[in-house]
């Protein structure tokens, strides 16, 4: 019995179309780059009591609104409270923005862990 010396013959006569294959890799890098461009040029907002906070969709804080009177810059417990407030309002903004970029970039990561859009950690993680 012999076997075969080319790796390729599995695909068909016509061998790998590595043409094709670039081709196809080089649309995937267009529609995520795009992705990626609609995601930074897009808002979500996370509101906690009186502060309202503002990211894009990438997760970088772009504003911060306190309605006025709503705390005394003078009271240390009232300032703490404020901090509290502007965490907590970044980090449901953040969260927002993390499901839009999963939505957005997922498809195009193809499932890939760790990939834009896709949890990070789980193994074969591109690291991106």
């Amino acid at each position: 019995m012999t076997e075969s010396q080319n790796p390729f013959e599995a695909f068909g006569a016509g061998g790998f179309d590595m043409n094709a294959l670039l081709q196809q890799a080089q649309q995937m890098q267009e529609q995520l780059a795009a992705a990626q461009q609609r995601l930074a040029d897009s808002e979500a907002e996370g509101v906690v009591g009186a502060v309202s906070v503002t990211v894009n969709g990438v997760g970088e804080l772009t504003s911060v609104t306190v309605a006025a009177g709503s705390f005394e810059g003078d009271d240390a417990e009232s300032l703490a409270d404020l901090g509290d407030m502007i965490v907590a309002a970044y980090r449901d903004a953040k969260a927002k923005a993390d499901s839009m970029a999963s939505e957005a970039l997922g498809p195009l990561a193809g499932g890939l862990p760790g990939a834009p859009g896709q949890p990070p950690g789980a193994p074969g993680q591109l690291g991106f």
